[in-house]
C-alpha cells in the first residue's frame, strides 16, 4: 500500500512515522514549509517528502491519503483526490486502526483540553495504563509508535472528525455545541453540529455516550445519536456549589484549582468516564486536588499590589468568555481583542455590566468592541501589545480586582497564535511583578 500525506506538522509526522512502522510506503507533502523539528524527523527516519508545493503526480499514486485537519475538504486538491477514487482520511481515523484498546474520545467547542487532561490525570494517578494524543500533546499516531497503552483519551475537533469513517471510541463526551469554525463550515451552523455528532457515528451497544443535556444543540439532534449506545446526559443539577455529584457520589471542588461553572461541568465528564473506567471515589477526589489546568486556560499567572492577573488566551470564541466572567468573583479589567470571527457580543453583555469595570482592547481593530460595549459607563483604552494591556490594565485596577485577559477573538493579527498571546500576556505580568 501507498500512502501520501498531507501536511507535515504534529499529525502528519506522526501519521508518517507509524506508516513507517508498519512497512507502508509512505510520501509526505506540505504546501508551506516544513518546521525544522518536523524535517529533521523526517530525515531522520528516511521519510520522503517535499515542502512549498503539492505534486500531483506523486501524491495520486496513492491508494490512501491522510491530510492535516487544518486542510478543508473544500479545497481543490481534495476534491481531485476523491474525483479519482483516492479515500482521504484524517489522522485520528489512521491511527485508529493501528490498535484494538479502548479509546475515549472527547470533543465540544469548549472545555475539551480541560477535560481532557483532567480524565488523563485521574486515570494516571489511579495507575491506569494510559495515553492522552489527539489535539493535545502528541498525535495519536506518534503515541502508538512509541508505547502500547491499555487505553487512550483523545481530544478531537471537528476537523479530526471530519476525516474518520471507522474510528469508534468506547467512551465519547459531547461537552458543547456553540458557534465556532463557521467558516470552514459554509457558515452553516446544522454543517458544523453534524460534524461534531461524527464522534457517535460508529458507536454500538457496548459504547458510552456522555454529553450535556441541556445544551440546545444537542439536544435538539438527539436523532443522531446511533439508538444501541448508552446514553448518560450531564445537567446542571449535579452541581451545588462547587460539591458536584456523580452516580450517588459527592466530590469537594473548593480544594482543586478548577473555577467556574463550567469546569464544574469539565469535571462531571471527567468524574462520570473515571467511574466508567472503575475508579473509586476516593480516588478520583484525591487526583481532582493534585489537578494543575491547563496553561492559557484560567491561569492564575501572579498577584501584583493585591491585583490578580489571569491568562485566559485560549478562549477565543464568546463562549468560552462568557464562562471565564461568569466564573470571577471579583472586579474584572478585561483585555478583550483580536480578529474577530463573527462574534455576536450580547450574551456577554450581562456579565460585562455586572462585573467588568474597564476595558483594555487588544487588536489591531477594535471597532465592533467599542460599538458594542462603549455605551457602557466604564473606561475602554486601546493597546497593540501585550506588554501595553497589561500596562493600562495596572494603571485602571485597584486592590481587590483581577486582570483578565480572556479575548473572544483569534489571535493572528498581533500574535503567532493564541500560545504566544498568553505567552507574551505572562511574560509582561512577571516582568512587571518584578520591577
Amino acid at each position: 500500500m501507498k500512502v501520501a500525506i498531507l501536511g507535515a506538522g504534529e499529525s502528519g509526522v506522526g501519521a508518517a512515522l507509524l506508516a513507517a512502522k508498519e512497512g507502508v510506503e509512505v510520501w509526505v507533502s506540505d504546501k508551506g514549509q516544513i518546521a525544522d523539528a518536523f524535517k529533521k524527523e523526517l530525515e531522520q527516519n528516511n521519510l520522503p517528502y517535499e515542502e512549498g508545493e503539492h505534486t500531483w503526480e506523486k501524491i495520486a499514486q496513492a491508494d490512501l491519503v491522510i491530510k492535516s485537519p487544518g486542510i478543508p475538504d473544500k479545497v481543490p486538491l481534495i476534491q481531485q483526490l476523491l474525483a479519482k477514487g483516492i479515500p482521504v482520511i484524517s489522522e485520528i481515523e489512521w491511527a485508529s486502526r493501528y490498535t484494538n484498546s479502548p479509546i475515549i474520545g472527547i470533543t465540544g467547542s469548549n472545555g475539551k483540553t480541560t477535560t481532557t487532561t483532567l480524565l488523563y490525570h485521574l486515570l494516571a494517578q489511579a495507575g491506569k495504563d494510559v495515553a492522552m494524543a489527539g489535539n493535545v500533546g502528541k498525535s495519536f499516531a506518534r503515541q502508538l509508535t512509541e508505547a502500547h497503552k491499555e487505553l487512550y483519551v483523545l481530544e478531537l475537533s471537528s476537523f479530526q472528525l471530519d476525516g474518520i469513517e471507522d474510528f469508534k471510541p468506547w467512551i465519547a463526551l459531547l461537552l458543547n455545541i456553540t458557534p465556532d469554525h463557521l467558516d470552514r463550515y459554509d457558515y452553516q451552523m446544522e454543517k458544523y453540529v453534524q460534524s461534531k455528532f461524527r464522534i457517535t457515528k460508529n458507536q454500538g451497544k457496548e459504547d458510552q455516550f456522555i454529553y450535556f443535556g441541556e445544551d440546545p444543540n444537542i439536544s435538539s439532534h438527539r436523532k443522531l445519536i446511533p439508538e444501541a449506545v448508552q446514553q448518560l446526559p450531564i445537567e446542571t443539577g449535579m452541581i451545588d456549589g462547587k460539591t458536584i455529584l456523580a452516580n450517588g457520589e459527592s466530590f469537594d471542588l473548593s480544594t482543586t484549582r478548577l473555577r467556574g461553572k463550567h469546569n464544574a461541568l469539565n469535571a462531571l465528564f471527567a468524574v462520570h468516564t473515571a467511574q466508567a473506567c472503575g475508579l473509586s471515589a476516593a480516588e478520583i477526589q484525591t487526583s481532582l486536588a493534585s489537578f494543575h489546568p491547563v496553561e492559557h486556560r484560567l491561569e492564575s499567572v501572579a498577584t501584583i499590589d493585591e491585583v490578580e492577573y489571569i491568562n485566559d488566551s485560549k478562549a477565543t470564541n464568546v463562549d468560552a468568555v462568557f464562562y471565564a466572567l461568569q466564573a470571577m468573583e471579583k472586579p474584572i479589567i478585561w483585555i478583550v481583542g483580536g480578529v474577530d470571527k463573527g462574534n455576536e457580543y450580547d450574551p456577554l453583555m450581562p456579565f460585562v455590566k455586572e462585573k467588568v469595570k474597564a476595558i483594555v482592547c487588544l487588536g489591531l481593530d477594535n471597532k465592533k468592541i467599542i460599538e458594542t460595549f462603549g455605551s457602557l459607563e466604564v473606561p475602554i483604552r486601546e493597546t497593540d501589545s501585550a506588554a501595553k494591556a497589561v500596562q493600562e490594565s495596572r494603571q485602571l485596577s485597584k486592590t481587590g480586582d483581577v486582570v483578565l485577559l480572556s479575548p473572544a477573538c483569534a489571535s493572528f493579527d498581533l500574535f503567532k497564535n493564541y500560545l504566544d498571546r498568553g505567552n507574551q500576556f505572562r511574560e509582561a505580568v512577571i516582568a512587571m511583578k518584578n520591577e
